[in-house]
């Protein structure tokens, strides 16, 4: 449970102004039909997540030892320093989408989170937690709950989210983990 609730809001938190969430806004405002974009939003997180949960987990099981826990705790920490650069979203095209609402989702969504900053956390959190399901699940819903609301409100929520403050949230989440794994490990535990 651990693993699903910490992925959960790592990732709804550093959602919060990534190119991600811009993309979501952007075919929001492109397709004006929500709910095939928020199914794709879905199908392409799972997929992306537990690939990148997996891979940190297999990680973690073939590369035991301290250094290997001081690497995942850079990581969060180095994740923390990520958060608070913003994002812009140069790699959407206005012209027409061919394949429609749901399709262009999955795809543009897949390809994008590839080497995001959530997609990097996904990697650590399947390496800290060892889980697939609960990472993947938890960042899942992580993505959902930043990305919905970007759906369904669009622009109107930019507007009104403060999103420097989000991102202070984040880092400092990241922070805290990086930080708590790092006093683990020389602790020996």
């Amino acid at each position: 449970m651990e693993a699903f609730l910490t992925s959960t809001a790592l990732v709804a938190l550093a959602e919060i102004g990534d190119k991600t969430q811009l993309l979501a806004i952007v075919l929001a405002t492109r397709f004006k039909r929500p709910v095939p974009i928020i199914l794709g939003i879905l199908v392409a997180t799972l997929a992306n997540h537990f690939l990148a949960a997996l891979v940190g987990q297999q990680a973690a099981a073939w590369l035991e030892g301290a250094w290997f826990r001081y690497l995942i705790a850079a990581s969060f920490i180095a994740m923390a320093a990520w958060t608070l650069v913003p994002d812009k979203l140069d790699d959407v095209e206005d012209r027409p989408a061919r394949y429609g609402a749901f399709l262009t989702t999955t795809i543009c969504f897949f390809l994008v989170e590839m080497g995001d900053k959530t997609q990097v956390a996904t990697v650590a959190l399947g390496a800290r937690f060892a889980e697939v399901g609960g990472v993947t699940a938890g960042t899942t819903l992580g993505m959902m709950l930043a990305n919905v609301p970007a759906v369904l409100l669009g622009n109107e929520l930019v507007k009104r989210v403060p999103l420097r403050t989000v991102r202070i949230a984040a880092a400092l989440s990241f922070l805290v983990i990086g930080i708590w794994m790092l006093a683990q490990t020389l602790r020996g535990g």
